[in-house]
């Protein structure tokens, strides 16, 4: 049986039973965690619509009035926004599972651009109806609390991460995040696709492009990463992680044995 992924790559149209709450295979990384059927039901009838977004498409740009939350059901974004010297900063790459527009909610302006980076779909949330729902389902609002605390550490992670970090551990700390975020989803955390091009990458970490492609090159050398095209493997993840927190790498006797295994393969 195909996936809802699958089918929507395919060009399949998602029945309605399978677009509810509590039939996504994302939902406890989203609202309706945390929620019973009776309070998922409520969500979903608050859920303006399933909205396709194509390829380089802009879901909604900077300055943008401020209506709905979106919550990604499947495929990834970007989101930017414009510096005071007039250059876009890529601020963030998103996945399955979270939540985009939660910058606008105090200024009733989006903050950020956001652009799919392929094919995706979002789940739109009216605001004004999902604050109603607040006063209704208590569970939910405790756990948008925690998605928006998770969002302001995310964001003060990531100054100290641009600030502090050499190109070596930025680097290594962005695919570590990937791989993290990835296997929450259920999917391989050794193996994935990069969505973005080395050029986003490189404007999200303070890098260039020639940079970003030196540090593959390194990367790889090194026996950390395997690069086909935009196919990605992680290696070595003890080597990953000692370079992302400037420690030295482990002796190549300690890598675990499904690492050495993919460096043979």
């Amino acid at each position: 049986m195909m996936t809802n992924i699958q089918l929507a790559a395919s060009g399949g149209t998602v029945g309605a039973a399978q677009s509810k709450c509590g039939m996504c295979g994302f939902k406890n990384l989203c609202l309706p965690q945390g929620l019973n059927e009776s309070e998922m039901g409520r969500l979903d009838k608050i859920i303006g619509r399933r909205r396709r977004v194509e390829r380089d498409e802009n879901l909604c740009r900077m300055e943008q009035p401020f209506h709905s939350l979106y919550a990604v059901r499947f495929g990834h974004f970007k989101t930017s926004r414009v510096n005071h010297s007039g250059q876009q900063q890529i601020t963030g790459f998103q996945m399955a599972g979270e939540l985009l527009g939660m910058d606008a909610i105090g200024s009733g302006q989006h903050a950020c651009g956001v652009v799919a980076l392929e094919d995706s779909e979002v789940c739109e949330i009216p605001f004004s109806r999902l604050q109603e729902l607040f006063a209704e389902v208590p569970t939910l609002l405790r756990h948008f609390h925690r998605i928006m605390s998770q969002e302001i550490m995310r964001e003060q992670n990531a100054m100290l991460f641009l600030g502090n970090m050499r190109a070596e551990q930025r680097f290594a700390t962005f695919l570590l995040n990937l791989s993290t975020r990835y296997a929450a989803r259920g999917y391989s955390p050794h193996s994935f696709q990069l969505r973005m091009s080395r050029e986003d990458i490189g404007d999200y970490l303070g890098l260039t492009i020639e940079s970003i492609s030196r540090l593959l090159s390194r990367f790889r050398a090194s026996g950390w990463i395997a690069v086909d095209k935009r196919e990605l493997t992680l290696l070595d993840h003890p080597s990953l992680e000692a370079l992302a927190t400037g420690m030295p790498a482990p002796a190549a006797g300690a890598r675990p044995a499904i690492m050495m295994q993919a460096a043979m393969a």
